[in-house]
């Protein structure tokens, strides 16, 4: 039983003397409450009237400094969320829809049609853990794509919100053997998928053909009914 309930029988149990009175704010413990609130503000007040110039371009200071550093630190918090990938991940043809379309709405995705070029897993690996924001996948080709031809392979497939943004095939678009991380990082900064750094990019290759594949046909891979026409 709580004796400060507001009930008949606690009301006869305390005019008996039973259960002692019930806890209750009285008003000149609210006039109180209110004085020292007022008494506070007032002392605040003074208190700043009472500094000079640079002591209160010093407090100015160290709230501006707060402020940046709340702001700095809830921008460390969004990174932190986005950047949640950090590897290359092979996936099958029944994930593709979930794992590649639907998440690209919310993020950048590279996907490498392998068995081909062990460099460039390589390379994508060394890329993946430098750009934890971004989606690095890796799935067999004719997984993908029915009857993709191995001549065509590497190929990449750049995704971003929920769609194909770039197809680039063939070893030759990519430096062949002589492809590096940096080249690569270069290629996939020109497709958006990764951040653009106006101060290394230089794309000084050829203009070739981007893809052997329609966007149309790619951005349908993972539906089992279709069958390439190719």
């Amino acid at each position: 039983m709580d004796p400060n309930e507001d009930t008949e029988w606690n009301d006869i149990l305390r005019a008996r003397g039973i259960i002692p009175p019930k806890d209750e704010v009285t008003e000149a413990q609210i006039e109180q409450m209110v004085d020292e609130a007022i008494a506070a503000r007032i002392a605040k007040e003074n208190s700043l009237e009472e500094k000079t110039l640079d002591e209160l371009d010093e407090l100015e200071d160290e709230e501006d400094d707060r402020v940046v550093q709340e702001y700095r630190m809830e921008e460390m918090r969004a990174m932190a969320a986005k950047e949640k990938f950090g590897d290359l991940v092979q996936i099958n043809k029944p994930d593709f829809v979930r794992e590649v379309t639907e998440a690209s709405k919310e993020c950048c995705i590279v996907v490498h049609l392998i068995p081909a070029c062990k460099l460039m897993n390589a390379h994508l690996t060394e890329l993946a853990q430098r750009y934890k924001a971004v989606k690095f996948l890796k799935i067999v080709g004719d997984q993908c794509i029915p009857n993709y031809p191995d001549r065509n392979l590497p190929t990449l497939l750049v995704y971003g919100e929920g769609d194909i943004k770039a197809n680039l095939v063939g070893a030759q678009y990519f430096g062949g053997m002589k492809m590096t991380v940096e080249s690569l990082r270069q290629i996939l900064m020109a497709t958006g998928a990764i951040p653009m750094d106006p101060t290394k990019f230089v794309d000084d290759r050829p203009k070739q053909s981007r893809s052997v594949y329609s966007s149309k046909a790619t951005a349908a891979l993972s539906d089992d009914d279709e069958e390439s026409d190719e």
